[in-house]
């Protein structure tokens, strides 16, 4: 029922209207418009302001906790974690403005990886984050862990399946916890990004949970998805299924070694010619498919340099930069739609009827879309009258 209490079911008018509501229900309105006029570093609290001048020096302890503090869901650090990343842009826009827009004289390159459990993602991303830190980049490595559905907890154990890379001076791993958020990525990933590339991390990959067929949001956070699939990932029709397959912009078949060459190979083959029926994400890249061994590295130089052929095309083309707009455009909507709930849910009078409408709809009394309704149909009057008064 709550799934149907969005912007399609308000229709655009109500949802715009409703973010009257927003103004009603917070006492912090006016510091919040604050954060679109001349915001001052210190504006911030003593320890942000330390944090954030950290950050920008490259320190490590100084990312992990901005990044905790962007992942807080109390409302006052909510707040100073909104001032923190928009001191943060507003400094990436001054001195590296061609890292934040992802545009061709930039150096910093967002990869989404994602994949089935077992494909051997935290292998890969070791022996691959390793290669590229001995190339002289520096890589942060965003690892999201599926949370309990029963008690909420997560086992947040990538950073032990990543031995080596996490010792590594020149890479840095987070793992962080979906929360129940859909799409195999957090709420606060795109936070995490930006704040990875302000402490200088040129590479940023973000490795999302186990995922199937519909669960590729990460795409919509990266310049570059790549999809990582073991052996047995399916025949051909597999393959041709619509979904995280036709997002993807790099296939890699991983554990190409042993007695898997032969399947994987065959693997190999059949995702090529399936991605021949598929409609292309962009125009100008034709997505491809390479083998990899993570154990014994073959491969990864060939997946790293078709990695680098895609960031110049599509850099040259402006293209990164015209994708990394709209996906803040797409960042915009998705807080709305977040913070819209939250203010439904917690509205008095939704919450005074919440509980009735609920019991009916478990005694098969009225359909789950018909209390939505009602209980949407409340909260549009509510906020017309609160608009006229």
């Amino acid at each position: 029922m709550w799934s149907l209490c969005t912007k399609s079911a308000l229709g655009h008018k109500a949802w715009r209207r409703s973010l009257f509501h927003i103004r009603l229900a917070s006492n912090k309105a006016e510091t919040i418009r604050g954060l679109t006029k001349d915001l001052r570093v210190q504006d911030l609290l003593p320890q942000t302001e330390k944090l954030y001048r950290d950050l920008l020096q490259g320190q490590r302890y100084a990312l992990a906790r901005c990044i905790t503090l962007v992942e807080s869901s109390n409302r006052q650090k909510a707040l100073e974690a909104r001032k923190l990343l928009t001191l943060v842009e507003k400094h990436m826009r001054q001195e590296r403005p061609g890292d934040l827009r992802g545009q061709s004289q930039g150096t910093t390159f967002r990869i989404g990886l994602s994949g089935p459990p077992g494909a051997g993602k935290s292998t890969f991303i070791e022996n691959f984050g390793r290669s590229l830190t001995a190339e002289g980049h520096r890589v942060a490595v965003l690892a999201v862990d599926p949370s309990s559905g029963t008690t909420g907890g997560s086992l947040l154990g990538d950073k032990t399946r990543m031995p080596e890379l996490t010792r590594d001076l020149n890479a840095y791993i987070r793992p962080s916890p979906n929360r129940g958020h859909l799409g195999g990525v957090t709420r606060t990933t795109n936070e995490a990004i930006v704040l990875c590339e302000a402490s200088g991390y040129d590479i940023i990959i973000v490795e999302t949970v186990g995922v199937g067929q519909s669960e590729y949001l990460v795409s919509d956070m990266v310049d570059m998805f790549c999809l990582l699939i073991p052996p047995a990932g399916g025949d051909e029709l597999q393959g041709i299924k619509r979904g995280i397959v036709e997002q993807s912009d790099l296939i890699i078949v991983n554990k190409c070694d042993g007695d898997l060459v032969a399947p994987a190979r065959r693997i190999k083959g059949e995702y090529t010619s399936a991605l021949k029926f598929m409609r292309r994400k962009h125009v100008l890249w034709k997505p491809k498919v390479k083998l990899v061994s993570s154990i014994t590295r073959e491969g990864l130089p060939d997946v790293w340099e078709v990695m680098m052929k895609f960031k110049e095309l599509m850099s040259e083309h402006d293209e990164l930069e015209l994708k990394r707009a709209k996906q803040r455009q797409k960042w915009m909507w998705n807080y709305i739609n977040d913070r819209l709930l939250e203010i439904f849910v917690s509205h008095p009078a939704i919450k005074n009827r919440t509980n009735h409408l609920e019991d009916k709809v478990a005694n098969f009394e009225i359909s789950p879309g018909t209390a939505a309704d009602l209980l949407i149909e409340r909260f549009v009057q509510i906020d017309e009258k609160n608009a006229k008064s």
